[in-house]
C-alpha cells in the first residue's frame, strides 16, 4: 500500500468514526426522549427517520475511500457498504450497551461518546483490502471482546468487592470473633449499622445446638440487670463486669452472658452450650482481622443489613 493509499484509507477509517461518534449518541438522545414523551409510536418514527440519516453519514464517509475500498466504488457499492458497516457498527454498541449495564467501566462521559464510533471505524476496516488493516481491525475486535466479556467484569467484580469491604468496615470497632467451642464453627455473620452477630452452628450437620454472639455499644452508662424480666427469668452479676441471664422454657433454658470491654457491649446466649464453654469464647474474642473479613466475604458467609 502506498503513502497516498494509506492515507487516504487512515482518512476514510476516521471519517467513519467521527461522524457515527457524532450522529449514533444524537439519535440515541433523541430516541430516548421520543420514547419517555411519546411511546413506542414515536420512537419508531425517530428510527424510520434517523436510521437512513444515521447510513447516508456513512455514505459520505465512504467517498475518500473510492479508489482504496472496491466497496465503494460506485453509488449503489457505497449504499451496500454503508447499511453492512452499520449493521455491524451496531452490534458492536449494543454489546458495549449491555457491557455498560453491567457496570463495566467504560470511562468518562466523553470517552464513552468516542468509543460509539470505534465499532463503525472497525467494522470499516474488514472492507478495506489490506492485511495489516484487518490484522489490526481484528486485534481491536478481539479487544474489545476480552475487555468487555472478562477484564471489564473482573475490575466491576473487584470494585464491587471494594465497596464492600469498606462498607462493612464502618463499625470495625464492633466486630469480633472467638473461638468456638469444640465439635462447632461458625455459620454466618451479620452485619448492621449498630451491631455484629456471629453465629456458630455444629460442625456435624446431624446434630443440635447453637450459640450466638452479639457485639453493640453499651445501651446503659453501667452494665446492670434491666428493671423488669419475664415471669421465671433470672439476672445476677456473676463477675465484675460480667451478668448472666437465665430464661426457661419447656424442657430447658436459655443461658446469656454479658460483658463489656472498652466501647462495645458483648452478649453471647445459647440453649445448648453450657456457661463454661460461653465464657471460653468472651475470653477468646478478638477484633476481626481484614484477613478474616475477605475469608467470610469470599465464602458468602455474610449479611449485611441496613
Amino acid at each position: 500500500m502506498t503513502s497516498d493509499r494509506r492515507a487516504l484509507t487512515a482518512l476514510h477509517l476516521f471519517l467513519v468514526w467521527a461522524m457515527m461518534a457524532t450522529a449514533v449518541p444524537v439519535l440515541g438522545l433523541v430516541l430516548f426522549a421520543s420514547g419517555w414523551s411519546g411511546g413506542a409510536g414515536a420512537m419508531g418514527l425517530v428510527l424510520a427517520l434517523g436510521v437512513p440519516l444515521v447510513v447516508c453519514a456513512l455514505v459520505i464517509a465512504a467517498l475518500p475511500a473510492r479508489t482504496v475500498v472496491p466497496r465503494c466504488g460506485s453509488v449503489r457499492q457505497r449504499l451496500g457498504w454503508a447499511v453492512s458497516v452499520f449493521a455491524l457498527g451496531t452490534l458492536g454498541v449494543l454489546s458495549g450497551v449491555v457491557a455498560y449495564t453491567d457496570e463495566v467501566d467504560l470511562g468518562s462521559a466523553g470517552t464513552r461518546i468516542a468509543l460509539v464510533g470505534v465499532p463503525y471505524a472497525v467494522a470499516a476496516a474488514f472492507f478495506v483490502p489490506s492485511r495489516w488493516v484487518r490484522l489490526g481491525a481484528t486485534a481491536a475486535l478481539a479487544a474489545g471482546v476480552a475487555y468487555g466479556a472478562f477484564i471489564g467484569p473482573a475490575h466491576a467484580q473487584q470494585r464491587h468487592q471494594e465497596a464492600d469491604f469498606t462498607r462493612y468496615r464502618e463499625h470495625a470497632e464492633l466486630q469480633y470473633l472467638g473461638t468456638p467451642p469444640p465439635g462447632m464453627t461458625l455459620s454466618r455473620v451479620d452485619i448492621g449499622p449498630g451491631y455484629f452477630g456471629a453465629s456458630y452452628r455444629p460442625t456435624r450437620q446431624d446434630e443440635h445446638g447453637y450459640l450466638d454472639l452479639v457485639v453493640r455499644p453499651p445501651v446503659t452508662p453501667t452494665l446492670q440487670c434491666p428493671d423488669s424480666l419475664q415471669k421465671g427469668a433470672t439476672c445476677k452479676v456473676t463477675t465484675p463486669g460480667t451478668i448472666r441471664t437465665i430464661i426457661p422454657f419447656p424442657g430447658g433454658h436459655t443461658t446469656t452472658l454479658t460483658r463489656r470491654h472498652d466501647d462495645a457491649e458483648f452478649e453471647v446466649s445459647s440453649q445448648t452450650v453450657d456457661e463454661a464453654a460461653l465464657r471460653r469464647l468472651l475470653t477468646s474474642l478478638r477484633p476481626l482481622t481484614d484477613k478474616q473479613l475477605k475469608t467470610l466475604m469470599r465464602e458468602k458467609e455474610i449479611y449485611h443489613r441496613l
